[in-house]
């Protein structure tokens, strides 16, 4: 992912900054605790593709700052 793309990306429904999940391939969002999906290296940032993150998995986020 790139660093200047992912400085400018923002959830789409709270425009939080977005942490890249390198091994998932995946921008997570730690306020509304979504998961969005990379497809061939571009983003899919639309709500309805995202996955909710587990209690567990936003625990972690929440650790890690």
């Amino acid at each position: 992912m790139d660093k200047k793309l992912l400085d400018i990306l923002a959830c789409p429904t709270c425009k939080s900054p977005l942490i890249y999940n390198q091994s998932q391939q995946e921008l997570l969002c730690k306020a509304d605790g979504l998961a969005f999906p990379i497809d061939d290296d571009i983003p899919v940032m639309l709500i309805d593709e995202a996955r909710t993150l587990s209690p567990d998995e936003v625990d972690a986020l929440r650790t890690n700052e």
